[in-house]
Parts: structure tokens; C-alpha cells; sequence
């Protein structure tokens, strides 16, 4: 029974040792030396402040993607044993000794150096040889723009490996279903490995999407072929749409969503970006609003005490607001105004913006025993607690948007303008017809009755009379549901106080009752992913900032760091002899495709058909690659930078080795030139290892040189190097 473990036990392998050779010298170049600079680099000082709110689990929002590449650099801080406390003030500033600077570069470096056994892999997928294979893996082994980039704690390198290794899936999911191993466990891993690596490049940044959708055309196009052949039966048909569309479109969808779910699930504590939020979300975290609104009553009645922030948030998050000042009789135009007491959107946390909720027919303003819940399409009347008078407008134009009504509290002045001071509450997101108006829960538009005019942020900020505060008008010309219409009520309390000053103690008191409120996941989510995809930071000018079109020739580079007291610097520039051969390549295979195109047309076949579709196929991945994430940069209103190019980039130089191989396949046929040919490859090839060498001091920051060097590697006027005055 157990003569079997006599038997030699025998295991085969084969090892690419070239491959394995690459990944080494990858990991060489990207790892070696990534603690050096001991003080922040460049973009570190924005990604930095993210991993400390990871580490005290404090809620953030980023606008520039999803939280996956976030979590990967904090991971690696976590393993480090980092507690969150640096202070991210300013690019060079001395990492503490708390910082584990190694383990949060180690992910960015990791990534950048597996590109290049992926990149390798790639060309062989598509059928070219292993010797350009090597010179793809050589190329991008030497740029020195990519191994700057992987050296920190930066997300381009992490990008770039997701969106290469969904490539290579695919390349070897495809080949499998080439070689008749259609659902064999080999096409499920590629197929499945394909969507994970997309929604990986998704989950990093939202630029992973164009060569997602790039791969979503291939695959849509290979499966629009099975499904034109004839000889697959129809339930087979069937059944590899429905893989693809679970593995690229099903998986993916909850895989990203999963993201988000680990994402809220660690930072379930109150932080920086709340306010963006509505308070339905800031009263599910941990302190900050949930401290103050946690046990308050969730059915306003009449007799309520409420503050009520505008939905929309924008130009910043505020508070229906009122004060003792009242508009002035004339603005500076020359046009009058109701002299009433004014009403604003004020933002910051304040005494005046409570409000009651008063009921018409009655005169008390406490909460009656049991409570009168305000129901959708009710009248009531909004009295400010602090002064007792009535939220009103009429027919004055507002002070800063005079196509627009006045909103002010009611001072009888005994004149023919009487008051104004009837709303019907209408609850947008009501699950019912009849729906009650919830604290933080329900969003709310009043309609003034009189003049069917809606309460409104206008945006403009009031002039020195109006404290700068915003302002709130009636407008009676919107249609629709913008988001400025919209109010919901933030803290609330129920009214207990007959007389006015015990309301105006009881408005200071903090609200403490009995009702809590808790999103579900789906509904964080959902606004969260909403407010990612609206929010925009200020834009501000960079003095490294640059356009598209100075990246195809590199006129531009990024300084990265300074050394504080010698001339020790970091750049993000690139090697100038590999980005002038992939633009030569790109231009060449453009040309070469459209004649090829041509004379096919004309039943003239100059490459064997084989021959072309590797051809086909190869623009489509590499020169399609570049395209789909470069050419969008054209019309993305933001600062942009150099590194912004990279994927793109890496994609193009996979075109040169192709062209290499292409030429000396089909172009050259005498031995006598493919010897000079190879002869001057190497050259090439030699060239780029000199510029490599030369520029790796501004790649790793050492060693100093002095400021004649310095001078001598700025080779574009255009180029920005930072030589220290003695």
C-alpha cells in the first residue's frame, strides 16, 4: 500500500532564466535604496495624509479615485508598524522616526518592478520572440521617469502593473481559447484574472477605466466572432457570452464595490471631509456630527427646534441662518430693499440657525404630548429662535440676484408690505405620498405659498453688510430638483419652553434624546461614490504643472525633491533616447498600418496572413493602449503633469521592439544588412544604457553633483533643474 513512497519522487520545471533575470534586475533598480530620502517627496506630502487617516480610521474623501491604491500604501505603513502621527505640511519635511518610510514606498517600488517580467510576458503572448520580448523588459527597465515614480509613495506604478496584468491576462486567456481549451481551468484563471486586474487599475485611480474599456472592445469583438461560427453550438455560444459577462462585467462590479465596503468599513470615525457630506452620512460615524445628533428625535412636529444645511454643499457646506442686522435700505447699485432682517446660509455652527416649527393654526411653539409629525405637502411657518421672527419673502428682489426674491425674517414696520410667512414642506426622497419629514434622513424643499417661490442658495457672497455670509433667496424661475433647493434638517429637538428667553437657553443646550439613525452600506456607498465623482478640489496652478503636448517629446519634467543643503535632487524626467524611439516606432507603425491597409484592399499582400493579424493585434493593444490614455487628457479640465503620461508611455514602448522585430522580418531579407542591422540595434540599445547611467543621479538623488553637472544635464532649455546658488 505504501510501496509508492519508495518511488523516486521527481518534480520537472522549466525556468526562463531570462525572465527570472529581468524580474531581479526590476526589483533591483526599484527597491534598492527606497528609504533615501528620509523626508517627503513630491506628492508623498498628499498620500501621506491619507495613510494616517487609515491608520486612525478617520473617514476621507479623494477625488481623484477609488480607495484601493490608498489602502495598498497604507497596508504597507500598517506592516510598518506606523500610528498615523506625521504632520503632512510640506514636500521635504524630515520623516520622524515613527515612519516606516520603507515599508509605504515598498508596494509602489513592488509594482514598478513586476512590470517588467509582465511587460516581457506580453510580447511573447502576442507572438513575437523572446529577443524582443528582452528588449521590451530592457526598455522599460532603463526609463528612468519610471523607476522615479515607483521609488515613492506614489499610485502610477500600481496603476500601470493592474492594467499591464490585466493585458497579459487576457493576451493568455485568449491564446488558450486559440489552442481549443476552452473552459479549462487555464481560461478560467486568465478570464477570471483579467476582471480582477481591471477592477484593480479602477479601484487605484479612475484612469484604469480607458484601458479597461479598450479591453471590453477586444473581448466584445473576439466574442462577437465566436458568435458568428457556425460550428459552436448555440448553448456553447451561450455559455461563453456568460462567462464574459460575468468575469468582465458581474466580477468586476462587486469587486469594486467591495473596495468601498473595506474602504467604510475602516474609517467608521468622524475626519476631515465630513462636511462634504449630507448629515445622514456625518451622523453615521464616529464622533463629529454623530457626537451632537446621536439619540435626537427623528420625526420633526410642530414645536421642533431645527437647524436645516443645504443639501448641495457648494461653494461650501451651511446653515439657514438669521441675525439682529438687517439689509440695508439702498445697496451700493442704487436698488432698495424691504429693510428686513436678513437671512443668509451661514457656514460655520452657530446659535442663529435654529429655527422652530411652527404650525399656522396655532400660537404655542412646543412640541405638543404626543407629537404632530410634519407630513409632506403640510403648511407650517419657520420662526428663528433666536429673534422670534418669521422666515418670509415677497416680491423684492434679493441683493446680490435680483432676478430672484428677497428672504428675510418679518419686522412689522407698520407699512403696506404685510407678512409673508406660509411654506409647504415637500419632502424629495418621500417613500410615501403622505411621508413625514425626518431629521437628517429626508431632503426638503419649502415653497413659499403666496408667490410659489422655493427657498434657495444662491452661492453669491453678501458684501461687509451681509458679514460676507451667502445668500439665501426665493426663486420662482427653477424648475426641477437642483440640489440648492434642497434642505434637511441636521440637529433637532424637540421645543419644550413657553417663554422666550427659557427657548433661548434651551437653544444653547446640546440636543440628547432617544432616536438613532444609521445608513445602510448601499446608501453610503451610492453617496459616496457620487460625491467622488462631483466634489473638485480648487485647481490651482503648479509651477511643474504642463499640457498634453509637452509630454509626447518631454519638454517638460516634475522636480520631485531638494536636498536642504547640498544639490542632491530627484526629477521626474524620463530617458530621452527611449521616448524619441517609441514616438519614431508609433510613427512608422502608423504608416507601415496604412499601407498595408491599402494594398490589401488591392489583394496586394506583402506579409503573410499570419504575420498580419499578430501585426493587427499589436497596434491594437500598444498603440490603441497609448491613445485611449493619452488622448482623454485633452479634455480633462484639471492639473496635469508629466507623470500623468506614464501609462500611456509604457504602452508605447512596448511599440519599438515590435517594429524592431517587424523590420527585420519583412523589411531587411539580405544577411549582409540584417547583420548591420542588429550592429545597430545594440548601439541603440548601448545608448540607452548611457542616458540611463547619466540621468540616475536626478533619478535616485544621489550622489550630489556639483552645478556645472548639473548644468550639463539640462538638455532641453524647457527643463527645470535646480542648481543651488553657493
Amino acid at each position: 500500500m505504501l510501496q509508492f513512497l519508495k518511488l523516486p519522487l521527481i518534480i520537472k520545471a522549466e525556468i526562463n532564466l531570462v525572465l527570472v533575470a529581468v524580474t531581479v534586475a526590476g526589483l533591483v533598480t526599484r527597491l534598492w535604496g527606497i528609504s533615501y530620502p528620509k523626508s517627503v517627496v513630491f506628492d508623498e506630502v498628499y498620500y501621506g495624509q491619507f495613510v494616517s487617516l487609515y491608520m486612525k480610521q478617520m473617514f476621507f474623501i479623494d477625488d481623484s479615485g477609488p480607495p484601493l491604491g490608498h489602502m495598498l500604501n497604507a497596508f504597507g505603513a500598517y506592516i510598518g508598524g506606523f500610528d498615523g502621527n506625521f504632520v503632512w505640511n510640506r514636500i521635504g519635511a524630515e520623516y520622524a522616526n515613527n515612519v516606516p518610510i520603507w515599508s509605504m514606498r515598498f508596494f509602489p517600488a513592488l509594482s514598478g518592478a513586476l512590470l517588467i517580467p509582465v511587460a516581457y510576458q506580453i510580447l511573447v503572448e502576442l507572438q513575437f520572440s523572446h529577443v524582443s520580448a528582452l528588449g521590451a523588459a530592457l526598455l522599460l527597465l532603463m526609463e528612468n521617469a519610471l523607476i522615479c515614480q515607483s521609488r515613492f509613495m506614489l499610485l502610477e506604478s500600481v496603476l500601470t502593473f493592474f492594467l499591464f496584468l490585466a493585458v497579459l491576462s487576457y493576451l493568455k486567456f485568449n491564446n488558450v481559447q486559440k489552442s481549443g481549451g476552452a473552459f479549462s481551468t487555464s481560461w478560467w484563471s486568465w478570464l477570471l484574472l483579467t476582471g480582477l486586474a481591471c477592477t484593480c487599475a479602477v479601484g487605484v485611480k479612475y484612469m484604469g477605466l480607458f484601458t479597461y474599456v479598450l479591453l471590453l472592445g477586444i473581448a466584445g469583438t473576439h466574442t462577437w466572432q465566436i458568435i458568428g461560427n457556425r460550428a459552436i453550438g448555440h448553448v456553447t455560444v451561450l455559455c461563453h457570452v456568460l462567462a464574459r459577462i460575468f468575469a468582465l462585467l458581474l466580477l468586476p462590479a462587486l469587486l469594486y464595490v467591495g473596495f468601498f465596503y473595506a474602504h467604510l468599513h475602516l474609517l467608521y470615525r468622524s475626519g476631515p471631509h465630513d462636511q462634504i457630506m449630507t448629515s445622514a452620512f456625518q451622523a453615521s460615524l464616529e464622533g463629529g456630527l454623530a457626537r451632537i445628533t446621536q439619540g435626537q428625535p427623528l420625526e420633526v412636529a410642530y414645536g421642533s427646534q431645527i437647524t436645516m444645511r443645504n443639501v448641495l454643499g457648494k461653494p461650501m457646506p451651511c446653515w439657514l441662518h438669521s441675525h439682529k442686522s438687517n439689509y440695508p435700505i439702498r445697496y451700493d447699485n442704487g436698488r432698495g430693499s424691504s429693510h428686513q432682517q436678513q437671512v443668509t446660509c451661514y457656514p460655520f455652527k452657530d446659535v442663529n440657525n435654529w429655527w422652530i416649527v411652527k404650525d399656522p393654526t396655532r400660537q404655542d411653539l412646543v412640541v405638543s404630548n404626543p407629537p404632530r409629525s410634519v407630513r409632506h405637502g403640510d403648511l407650517i411657518q419657520l420662526v428663528h429662535g433666536m429673534t422670534s421672527r418669521f422666515l418670509n419673502t415677497h416680491d423684492v428682489a434679493a441683493p446680490m440676484s435680483p432676478h430672484s426674491q428677497e428672504v428675510s425674517c418679518y419686522i412689522d414696520y407698520n407699512i403696506s408690505m404685510p407678512a409673508q410667512n406660509l411654506w409647504r414642506v415637500e419632502i424629495v426622497n418621500r417613500e410615501t405620498e403622505h411621508g413625514v419629514w425626518k431629521a437628517i434622513l429626508s431632503n426638503v424643499r419649502l415653497i413659499h405659498v403666496n408667490t410659489s417661490a422655493v427657498l434657495k442658495l444662491s452661492g453669491a457672497s453678501l458684501p461687509d453688510w451681509g458679514f460676507r455670509q451667502l445668500e439665501t433667496v426665493a426663486d420662482k424661475v427653477s424648475k426641477g430638483y437642483h440640489q440648492s433647493m434642497e434642505w434637511n434638517v441636521e440637529e433637532h429637538r424637540y421645543g419644550k419652553s413657553h417663554e422666550q428667553k427659557d427657548r433661548e437657553a434651551e437653544l444653547h443646550l446640546p440636543t440628547q434624546m432617544d432616536t438613532s439613525k444609521n445608513l445602510s452600506f448601499l446608501a453610503k456607498f451610492s453617496e459616496l461614490q457620487w460625491k467622488m465623482l462631483t466634489f473638485k478640489n480648487e485647481e490651482t496652478e503648479h509651477k511643474y504643472s504642463s499640457s498634453p503636448l509637452d509630454w509626447i517629446t518631454m519638454d517638460t519634467n516634475v522636480a520631485y525633491w531638494l536636498h536642504p543643503s547640498s544639490n542632491a535632487q530627484i526629477h521626474l524626467i524620463g530617458n530621452i533616447v527611449t521616448w524619441s524611439s517609441a514616438n519614431l516606432a508609433l510613427c512608422i507603425y502608423v504608416i507601415l498600418f496604412l499601407w498595408y491597409s491599402v494594398r490589401r484592399r488591392r489583394k496586394i499582400k506583402d506579409i503573410p496572413e499570419d504575420s498580419w493579424t499578430q501585426w493587427v493585434q499589436a497596434g491594437v493593444i500598444c498603440a490603441g493602449g497609448w491613445a485611449i490614455n493619452y488622448l482623454p487628457f485633452f479634455t480633462m479640465e484639471k492639473t496635469l503633469f508629466l507623470y500623468h503620461y506614464l501609462p500611456a508611455l509604457t504602452f508605447k514602448i512596448l511599440l519599438f521592439p515590435i517594429m524592431l522585430q517587424h523590420t527585420y522580418d519583412h523589411v531587411i531579407s539580405l544577411p549582409a544588412y540584417r547583420h548591420g542591422f542588429g550592429a545597430l540595434v545594440l548601439a541603440w540599445f548601448s545608448s540607452v544604457y548611457m542616458v540611463y547611467v547619466t540621468f540616475s543621479p536626478l533619478t535616485y538623488g544621489q550622489p550630489s553633483l556639483s552645478a556645472a553637472e548639473l548644468g550639463a544635464l539640462r538638455w532641453k532649455d524647457s527643463w527645470d533643474i535646480l542648481i543651488r546658488k553657493s
